[in-house]
């Protein structure tokens, strides 16, 4: 019999017990993708905020998180009139609630920030918006879980603002966000003359390392950093990336347990057959590589399972009107090859251990065994 027909051969004659070890090995790559999906499209939704039509984000040094971070609007004036600079744009973050909707993002911003130039405005418009006393614009999905339109009243925290437009983004955060005018975030979250960050264009990306080093040596509180470098760098985005991969591997442990244990059951049913075969020929590396071969397969059957399972996860996230804009489907391939190798050798090392059982297995004493 050929060797591959055996693999086959072998996991068919006992296909409930392969079929458990395989579910263990698709749900840790329905756990992983699901959780890597839902992290690293929040990263990206909130980079994307970061980054737009910018180069580079000054901030405070050593704060934990952007939320925290506070720019003084005096030292905002001073970077926007630095030669190299085409364009600077303050944005304070916060998070404010309403009836049923206790987390909200909130976006503080000037007038003339390009995201709201940029936005596809559904209801009002940007110079109705300027013209406004106290007045707040929707993201089309807040609208929407806000029931809420142009010209209506909306509580926010322990005050009522009036709706002066709705606008829809490709962005998710904006897009389920409220957006204050600067000076009324100020006044909102108590923060009066500071922003969260300042996002910066350059007429010449050429400058950029000039325009780091200006601001760090002429404001000691300061840094900046080009987007890119603090995507990297953000403790919050690294705790997030290692969180979810830590999950994820978590699993796989128990699907590498379950295969091993399903493995060992196999070899422990099949202690004749094994001693058959080895006298038919089969050296005892090759007993040992069948082993590994029919956990490999299991492997293979588990992470196509656990994708398709991980993917339909996914979309019934994406159905959720709660969630609607806030998950996205990893699709780099980098993340799909190193679930797949995860898998693979998860499951290898769990079959290592019944292979070498296996390979100890002594012909004539197992003939013998009932």
């Amino acid at each position: 019999m050929h060797f591959s027909k055996l693999v086959f051969l072998s996991l068919w004659r006992h296909r409930i017990r392969a079929a458990i070890g395989s579910a263990g090995i698709a749900f840790g790559v329905a756990a992983m993708l699901s959780v890597l999906s839902v992290v690293l499209g929040a990263i990206g939704m909130f980079e994307k905020i970061l980054s737009t039509d910018s180069q580079y984000l000054v901030f405070e040094k050593n704060v934990s998180d952007l939320f925290f971070s506070s720019v003084p609007e005096d030292q905002v004036a001073e970077i926007r009139d630095m030669d190299a600079v085409a364009q600077a744009n303050p944005i304070l973050f916060g998070i404010v609630s309403a009836p049923d909707h206790p987390v909200i993002t909130c976006f503080g911003l000037e007038d003339a920030d390009p995201r709201l130039r940029d936005a596809d405005w559904l209801e009002g418009s940007l110079q109705e918006w300027r013209q406004s006393e106290g007045g707040i614009l929707l993201g089309s999905r807040a609208a929407e879980f806000l029931k809420a339109g142009s010209g209506d009243e909306v509580p926010i925290g322990r005050q009522s603002f009036k709706v002066a437009g709705i606008i829809a983004t490709a962005n998710g955060f904006e897009d389920g966000g409220v957006f204050l005018k600067l000076s009324s975030a100020q006044e909102f979250f108590n923060r009066p003359g500071v922003s969260s960050i300042v996002a910066i264009k350059l007429k010449d990306d050429a400058d950029g390392d000039a325009f780091r080093n200006a601001v760090s040596s002429r404001y000691e509180g300061l840094m900046a950093l080009e987007n890119e470098e603090f995507q990297q760098s953000y403790s919050q985005f690294r705790i997030l990336k290692a969180t979810s991969w830590a999950v994820g591997v978590c699993a796989f442990l128990l699907g590498g347990m379950g295969v091993a244990n399903t493995m060992l059951l196999s070899v422990f049913s099949r202690i004749r057959e094994i001693a058959v075969i080895q006298v038919c020929g089969f050296s005892k590396p090759q007993v040992g590589t069948l082993i590994i071969l029919e956990a490999v397969l299991l492997a293979l059957i588990g992470t196509a399972v656990g994708f398709v399972v991980g993917l339909g996860i996914l979309e019934l996230l994406q159905s959720l009107p709660q969630l609607q804009g806030y998950i996205q489907t990893v699709t780099s391939p980098w993340v799909w090859l190193a679930i797949f190798v995860t898998a693979e050798v998860t499951s290898i090392v769990g079959s290592l251990y019944p292979a070498w059982y296996a390979m100890k297995i002594q012909p004539a004493e197992a003939l013998r065994y009932e």
